[in-house]
């Protein structure tokens, strides 16, 4: 069952595919949840967030996180930015005991990177973290039309036990807006995270 837990820690990672209102919303609702969050953003993202949110985030850490509790109008304390270099960041080793990580949304060629163990950057390196200490590692592609390629890596990532989690906001809930089809994918991710959301919308509710 979901609990919730405020001295718990995750990390949030998003990559430059389409889709970042999802991201916003996942850390909106952690924060609401007493969730800490370790934020690590692609350059890509930050190009994402820009075209599709209008929102410009500052290059360094602090300030992005600043400005990121602003935009979502939650506390900065729920988060800490890292850069992608940062190896010092307890988000590159798994003695610092971070249990949990959400890349979303996941671009291909993120996605690519974490199947082969290709560990560039912190979001890369994060991942395996996940991966070689056995924990929970979730992943959510945008992408359309997929290729074998795409699809053979997300075979193989299942199969070590990662979380995949399309974009694919459903419609039984009858969505009036857009907000409410973000929402969809964002509850469907923190059941999968294991926290405590009272808002989700359940099927046969």
């Amino acid at each position: 069952m979901p609990q919730m837990n405020a001295e718990r820690d995750i990390v949030v990672a998003m990559t430059g595919a389409s889709g970042a209102a999802y991201g916003l919303r996942l850390m909106e609702r952690l924060s609401q949840a007493g969730i800490h969050q370790h934020v690590l953003l692609s350059e890509a993202a930050r190009i994402v967030l820009k075209q599709e949110m209008g929102l410009e985030l500052p290059d360094s850490p602090e300030q992005t996180t600043s400005a990121l509790a602003e935009y979502l109008d939650i506390s900065a304390d729920r988060l800490t930015g890292y850069g992608l270099k940062d190896w010092f960041s307890p988000t590159a080793s798994g003695s610092a005991g971070i249990r949990q990580m959400v890349v979303v949304p996941c671009s291909m060629g993120s996605l690519a990177r974490i199947a082969t163990g290709a560990s560039d950057n912190l979001i890369e390196r994060a991942a395996d973290v996940m991966l070689k200490e056995s924990r929970r590692l979730i992943l959510v592609p945008r992408e359309t039309p997929l290729s074998s390629i795409h699809l053979e890596h997300m075979l193989k990532l299942s199969r070590l036990g990662v979380h995949i989690i399309p974009a694919m906001p459903g419609f039984y809930h009858r969505p009036k807006d857009i907000t409410e089809l973000i929402d969809f994918i964002a509850d469907r991710i923190m059941d999968h995270l294991e926290v405590e959301n009272g808002e989700v919308k359940r099927w046969g509710a």
